[in-house]
């Protein structure tokens, strides 16, 4: 079965093909990286403009990459939120587009299930799973019994840990996009500044970040205000080790109490390979991390998400799919 995916939720444009959910024909990737870059962070109305500009030639490299027909193509799979409303309404309507004129059933994919989804294109998940969800936008932790059954049962009461990451950056002056930036500093620098391990010790699964970056800011400006110097690797080491034990803490303690036969790590903060290292030496069963051109977004992701919600429900869509910025991750 070949599934064209379509993902356009922030700032990148991504169109896939992927057969059968494991066979990744073509993942074409055009990001927005430096245009955002001098801003410090993503432009909703300029991210969706270059969307509008991109996506007709994204689609055309999918398919020339593929070498795949349109007529080929079995389903569509689109990502329908959560994510930016502008940037989402265009590959929507793009994929839209798509199926009415092939006459190809449709399907809206939740961009977050196509992060836990992109596992399963390198690895077989096994249930039941804990799944980290770590992103510039959601921390979350999941308990999945099966294909596309989620519980929450944790999450962020404030920052997402992404978020966090880029908004430490920032103010130690690190270059966009702060967290592979935050990341490589860290493993040159030593935890000197013993930042607070915010809720570690506290009963639920739930995450907050906020605290910790106001220390970080608050330090940074004390430091500055004393006219004393900066350690910029030991302020990210500082503030990975901090970030770290209590994602590790907490997860590692969902895993036992639930009896995960895996752990699956999410998001593009699942690219980060202070957590993976720390994940690797302590968890009791087995871990899933996929590989780094499928933590960021991409359109294989949904691709894959869709083929697996597909065969689950065996449901398409009428062409009435809408973005939603909020959208949450539901069970089916």
């Amino acid at each position: 079965m070949l599934v064209l995916g379509v993902e356009s939720s922030c700032d990148e444009t991504s169109v896939a093909i992927v057969r059968d959910g494991k066979e990744v024909l073509s993942n074409v990737i055009l990001t927005q990286i430096d245009i955002h870059k001098k801003f410090g962070g993503v432009v909703p109305e300029v991210a969706s403009r270059h969307h509008v500009y991109n996506v007709s030639m994204v689609f055309k490299e999918a398919f020339a990459k593929a070498n795949v027909k349109e007529e080929d193509i079995d389903l569509v799979a689109v990502t329908e939120g959560p994510g930016l409303i502008g940037s989402l309404l265009v590959g929507i309507n793009a994929a839209k587009t798509f199926a009415y004129i092939y006459n190809k059933p449709i399907i809206g994919v939740n961009h977050l299930a196509g992060h836990i989804y992109a596992n399963q294109i390198e690895h077989e998940m096994e249930f039941p799973l804990i799944a980290l969800l770590v992103s510039g936008g959601n921390t979350e932790l999941v308990y999945m019994k099966d294909h596309f059954d989620f519980e929450i049962i944790g999450e962020t009461l404030d920052d997402a840990v992404g978020e966090a990451y880029d908004k430490v950056a920032r103010v130690l002056n690190l270059s966009y996009p702060g967290g592979p930036e935050v990341d490589k500093r860290a493993a040159l620098g030593k935890d000197t500044y013993k930042l607070p391990r915010v809720m570690l010790n506290h009963d639920d699964y739930n995450f907050s970040f906020s605290g910790l970056k106001s220390a970080v800011i608050n330090l940074v400006h004390n430091l500055h205000q004393r006219n004393e110097e900066v350690d910029v690797n030991n302020m990210c080491a500082s503030f990975q080790s901090s970030v770290i034990d209590v994602l590790v803490n907490k997860t590692l303690k969902a895993v036992n109490e639930y009896n995960a036969k895996m752990l699956v790590v999410a998001g593009g903060v699942s690219a980060n390979k202070g957590l993976k290292n720390a994940l690797e030496k302590v968890v009791p069963c087995k871990l899933s991390i996929p590989s780094i051109k499928y933590c960021t977004d991409n359109a294989a992701m949904i691709a894959a998400c869709g083929y697996y919600q597909y065969k689950k429900t065996h449901q398409t869509r009428a062409l009435d799919i809408n973005g939603s910025s909020t959208m949450e991750l539901k069970s089916l």
